[in-house]
């Protein structure tokens, strides 16, 4: 059979290599399911073009496996390419390195989210998504008020603050033209951007979501009898451009001359004074028919509202002694 002793040796050579392969191979698939060590979550970030190698060592530096040499000889069996899908992984708590694959293989990265709420201007908005560590890039201006929607946004490691940006103003402008389109025919507003301008009024007087429809009908009331708005929200955008005022409103902001006084102004403000919410901007083209024409706080968070002046008056004088009982 063998012709001389070093084919013979040869022959039985790559037989005991094949063996230890195989047997390697075996072992490294047994490892691949067994139980992680790791006890916690674990986050691992891949980046872009990374190798099969190197993401091994990423894992094993996380904590998430101990085997990086069972990790790829597995792998390299189980698919042809050599890179895992680029991004940000939430690795289980005792995770298998079966069980990490298939998140690779599935490229089920993990999303993030961030929030804004309601009532936000543009430059606020803005400064949350610069102190968001997750996110890049540079925002080169501040968008116009109220064309960002406040909900809260998903994203990846990596993604730029301009593309967040892109889509909250992508939904904005999406739900205004959606309810445009379907206003009643008798919407008493000519525009949609005079609807996102009281829209924003709305936001910023109440954080009452039950009566958000109803301070709305008390504005287009006002707004169809040609009756000043007198918002106090407005009064202080104009001094602070939507930053807290930091005190309460004295007589003479009342009276103090900017584009938003509607203390002094007849009609709506030339812009919004923030980016409302989807149930305020359902709030203005949702009115209700509605008598009222006035409204004052009632002392628990909400408002009570009036039809007349003589009954507004009174409203008032009960909110000045609720206030005074509460300073002492």
């Amino acid at each position: 059979m063998f012709k001389s002793p070093l084919s013979k040796f040869l022959f039985y050579f790559f037989i005991i290599i094949f063996l230890i392969v195989i047997i390697d191979v075996i072992v490294a698939v047994k490892r691949f399911e067994y139980v992680g060590s790791h006890e916690t979550e674990v986050f691992v970030d891949i980046p872009s073009g990374t190798s099969l190698k190197r993401t091994a060592a990423i894992l094993e530096e996380a904590g998430a496996i101990t085997d990086t040499r069972s990790f790829t000889i597995v792998i390299r069996i189980l698919q042809s390419s050599g890179q895992i899908q680029a991004g940000e992984y939430l690795i289980p708590a005792k995770a298998s390195m079966g069980e990490i694959f298939k998140q690779f293989k599935a490229g089920l990265v993990f999303d993030r989210s961030i929030t804004f709420a309601e009532g936000l201007t543009s430059a606020q908005i803005v400064d949350i998504l610069e102190m968001n560590q997750f996110l890049t890039g540079e925002m080169a201006e501040i968008p116009s008020e109220g064309s960002l929607l406040p909900e809260t946004y998903h994203f990846r490691k990596g993604e730029t603050r301009t593309s967040v940006l892109a889509r909250m103003q992508g939904d904005m402008a999406a739900i205004l033209a959606d309810l445009w389109l379907n206003r009643a025919d008798d919407f008493p507003l000519d525009t949609p951007e005079e609807a996102l301008v009281l829209a924003s009024i709305v936001e910023k007087e109440t954080g009452v979501a039950g009566e958000r429809p109803e301070v709305a009908a008390v504005f287009l009331n006002r707004l169809k009898a040609h009756m000043r708005l007198q918002s106090d929200p407005t009064v202080i955008y104009g001094i602070t451009q939507g930053l807290p005022l930091g005190r309460a409103l004295f007589d003479g902001d009342l009276n103090r001359v900017t584009p938003y006084n509607t203390y002094r102004n007849h009609g709506l403000p030339p812009t919004p004074i923030a980016n409302p919410g989807r149930a305020s901007l359902q709030a203005v083209f949702l009115a209700p028919k509605s008598d009222n024409y006035y409204f004052v706080a009632d002392g628990t968070g909400g408002h009570i509202f009036a039809e007349t002046l003589d009954e507004h008056n009174r409203n008032v004088r009960q909110w000045r002694r609720i206030k005074r009982e509460m300073r002492n």
